[in-house]
């Protein structure tokens, strides 16, 4: 890392001024998201993200390298998880990152301008500096970004999942499983899993599950389903089968699963009647 005590402090000195000409040449005309708010409190909390960067990223004029990012991850993380930024566009914000870069170019030439003893190798030397960071910077601001979104969608389809295959409550601790649309290995794991709990934590004795909402399963979910009626008789839960379509039956029978020890009902209405 290349340090110069007098250009952090020439840089230091000036954070709210870059803020503020970072925010006044933004043209809200070419711009979405959180760069194109007309609201007090989102703006007021975007200038604080950029006062922010740019107090960290002037230590890279005083820090080591791994000191530097150790001490900017923080920052980096919370915008990449920021509603405001999330919301924006991506190549909005990489631009902004660009345009922040261009400020630091700038205010390099100003401080050597009046600084004559300083020769055109140091200029270089801080151009080519600022240029590897805030690479490395966007690039972790990428990777965050990236990292955070898979870990709400796996969250979003772990719930919906659970939505998907919801147990009811009945009387006399009895419930029901209506299982509707696709079912793909996923979510025949899912199925599984929360069915077990569910049943458990509520105290079910008698589950019935309605497969007339599922139009096709494949071999491997079908062996899911009959690994939660085997699972469901060894905590205790009895079982009843309805709405079976053709197809799902035959492809029982080609895997040779057995009907035997679970109850099969034409469909779910035949079933509770029975209960």
């Amino acid at each position: 890392m290349h340090k110069n005590q007098d250009l952090y402090l020439y840089l230091k000195e000036n954070t709210r001024n870059l803020t503020e000409e970072w925010y006044q040449n933004i043209d809200k005309t070419k711009t979405a998201g959180v760069y194109a708010s007309n609201e007090p409190d989102v703006i007021k909390t975007l200038k604080e993200q950029n006062h922010d960067f740019h107090l960290h990223f002037i230590e890279l004029f005083k820090k080591g390298e791994e000191e530097f990012f150790q001490d900017f991850e923080p920052w980096i993380i919370e915008i990449a998880s920021d509603i405001e930024h999330i919301n924006t566009p991506i190549h909005y914000v990489i631009r902004e990152f660009k345009n922040v870069r261009n400020q630091y170019f700038d205010y390099v030439r100003k401080f050597a301008e009046v600084h004559p003893e300083i020769t055109r190798k140091e200029v270089d030397d801080w151009y080519d500096v600022i240029l590897k960071e805030m690479d490395e910077v966007i690039l972790r601001f990428v990777e965050a970004t990236y990292k955070y979104s898979q870990t709400v969608l796996k969250a979003q389809q772990e719930t919906i999942n659970e939505l998907s295959a919801p147990v009811i409550s009945l009387s006399n601790q009895q419930g029901l499983l209506p299982l509707i649309g696709d079912i793909d290995t996923s979510r025949a794991k899912m199925i599984l899993e929360n069915t077990l709990k569910q049943c458990s934590q509520r105290g079910i004795h008698h589950l019935f599950v309605d497969l007339s909402g599922v139009a096709m399963i494949d071999t491997m979910v079908a062996h899911k389903i009959f690994q939660l009626l085997d699972a469901l008789k060894l905590i205790g839960v009895k079982t009843t089968l309805s709405g079976i379509r053709p197809e799902i039956a035959q492809t029982a029978v080609q895997l040779g699963l057995s009907f035997n020890e679970t109850e099969v009902r034409t469909n779910l209405a035949q079933a509770l009647e029975e209960k």
